[in-house]
């Protein structure tokens, strides 16, 4: 019974290790995909200047940013919702 309750220390701590763990990867996740989001944004943007009119360019690109805004703000939801989790 002593192994037990010497064990179980270890075992909280290897938990508490395993979320940090899991944290860390979700983290990282979500800022490669923040930054896949804005290579892809601005190879768009490079093709349509190589393209189009200066007008039509500047709507596309308000276009651009109210999706890169809409996508950035369900990243920082996930982190949110992962910063939750912590507290359990």
């Amino acid at each position: 019974m002593v192994k037990n309750n010497s064990q179980q220390p270890s075992d909280i701590t290897d938990i508490q290790i395993a979320r940090l763990a899991y944290i860390g990867a979700s983290i990282a996740t979500l800022g490669d995909a923040l930054s896949a989001v804005a290579a892809g944004l601005a190879l768009n943007a490079l093709e349509k200047s190589n393209s189009q009119n200066p007008q039509s360019q500047n709507s596309d690109q308000s276009k651009d940013v109210e999706d890169l805004q809409k996508q950035i703000d369900y990243l920082i939801n996930e982190l949110k919702q992962v910063k939750k989790m912590m507290r359990y």
